[in-house]
């Protein structure tokens, strides 16, 4: 893998007493902002050649949004990936993971401990984009890490550098000022 996408599942309904946390869905801004990232990684040139989800109903459905337009990829569902630790989630990548380009959707506080992990650990890349990666990674929002040299065998965190950070919320303050 030369090309990793971090990406947090988009917006949900809000969890309460009695609402089973696995199954709460998306709610419509969230489908929307979804789409949003979809398009803005098409257009970056950044479709993702296999994916690792979250089992959770809103990793699922963040995964559907984002890929309609990208056909037929190759998706593992991986249960452990629900609100895992960035030990899980290192290991998920460092299992057999296929492709050139693969995005990993999953959740927060361990996606972003784990973005924060391998910007520190990896090349200088965007330090701009490192800045805002610190400050919060909020539902639909992706970290794009590239490797220079992209190893052959298991996954290296130490080769992946920061190139890139969209927010949802950028993405509608640009649609805004189009249609202004």
């Amino acid at each position: 893998m030369n090309r990793l996408i971090l990406m947090r599942h988009a917006k949900t309904e809000p969890w309460h007493e009695g609402v089973d946390d696995h199954a709460r869905a998306l709610i419509e801004r969230g489908q929307s902002d979804a789409a949003l990232i979809g398009r803005a990684l098409s257009e970056r040139g950044w479709q993702p050649d296999f994916a690792l989800v979250s089992t959770a109903r809103r990793a699922r459905e963040t995964w559907k949004c984002i890929a309609a337009d990208w056909g037929d990829l190759p998706v593992t569902l991986d249960d452990s990936l629900y609100l895992a630790a960035p030990q899980i989630l290192e290991a998920a990548l460092s299992a057999d993971v296929l492709g050139g380009t693969v995005i990993l959707i999953a959740h927060n506080p361990g996606l972003h401990e784990f973005a924060c992990l391998l910007s520190r650990r990896g090349p200088v890349g965007d330090t701009y984009a490192q800045e805002r990666l610190f400050e919060k990674f909020p539902t639909g929002c992706v970290a794009l890490f590239e490797a220079d040299a992209a190893p052959e065998t298991a996954f290296h965190p130490s080769v992946f550098r920061l190139a890139g950070l969209i927010r949802p919320s950028d993405l509608r303050i640009c649609e805004d000022e189009q249609d202004a």
